[in-house]
């Protein structure tokens, strides 16, 4: 098991080098395995704990899960310096003490594959949630858990969010990956194309009906009115994003207005890149903690 105790940041998400402001982060971030009998083999993690963790042993938190995009991992909270960003808040005033849970994910999105041979989701619901909340002493309440995710992760964030209404009581997304529409050619797969990101997950020829039934806005369209107005629903992203996802979130939240879900969505200027997700990414944690933080 690897402990960290002072957190500063290391490197960047994906396609830029960037360091946030330099602050020393507190409490610690634990990583690592949980043995998974669903997946048949362990996947890594990194648990976020405040300093009042190892202080009250008995003392039980809100929880808020992190995804991580496509190409990052386990420890992307410490490596765009998330984790800093947060002790900020805290030591603001602006947020309490809650516990961050961050499993690896490869480039499942958050789902079970087409196949049925890598069954993510269900080892997230089912093994990941509850042994982790047991083990760091989680409130193990849907009032005080909230998800969040980043691309990749903001797109399994709202997809379980949505499917999983009882579950979560939050959702913050920073510049999901969301297509209202796949382009034609996706089962093409050429090299960086969509369906060659995906292929393995929804299907190898890619499998638009399996995709169709597993997006977002499959749940933003088929769930109850009610179900989704029992979460709170945060989401952004770049007026520039170098994949197109601003039409895909201008859709979604155009969608869940004409349901009459409330729903905080924000266009910024900027690209797809981890320089968006440090700018934004204390909003969207204040926005969690007003969720998960109320009901204590």
């Amino acid at each position: 098991m690897k402990v960290i105790r002072r957190i500063l940041p290391l490197a960047l998400l994906w396609l830029t080098v960037w360091a946030p402001p330099l602050v020393h982060a507190q409490g610690r971030a634990e990583c690592s395995v949980i043995k998974s009998a669903i997946l048949e083999r362990s996947v890594r993690y990194c648990a976020f704990l405040p300093d009042s963790f190892d202080q009250d042993k008995t003392r039980h938190y809100p929880v808020l899960y992190y995804l991580h995009g496509l190409g990052d991992n386990e420890q992307s909270l410490l490596n765009f310096g998330g984790w800093d960003i947060i002790s900020e808040l805290r030591r603001q005033g602006k947020v309490g003490d809650f516990i961050v849970l961050a499993p690896s994910a490869g480039h499942s999105f958050y789902v079970n594959s087409a196949d049925g041979k890598v069954r993510y989701e269900d080892f997230f619901l089912r093994e990941f949630v509850p042994q982790m909340e047991k083990k760091y002493r989680a409130e193990g309440t849907r009032a005080t858990r909230g998800i969040t995710g980043v691309s990749m992760g903001g797109y399994g964030a709202l997809r379980l969010a949505f499917k999983y209404s009882d579950q979560f009581v939050s959702v913050a997304a920073l510049m999901p990956a969301l297509m209202a529409e796949l382009p034609k050619n996706i089962a093409a797969g050429s090299p960086g194309s969509p369906g060659s990101l995906m292929g393995d997950v929804f299907g190898s020829p890619f499998n638009r009906t399996y995709f169709e039934r597993n997006n977002v806005f499959y749940f933003a369209r088929t769930d109850t009115p009610a179900a989704l107005k029992r979460v709170r629903i945060y989401f952004n992203v770049g007026d520039n994003d170098d994949y197109g996802f601003e039409q895909g979130a201008q859709q979604l939240h155009e969608l869940l207005n004409s349901r009459a879900i409330p729903n905080e969505f924000h266009i910024y200027p900027g690209h797809h890149d981890g320089q968006f997700v440090v700018r934004h990414f204390a909003e969207a944690v204040q926005f969690q903690w007003k969720a998960i933080g109320s009901a204590r």
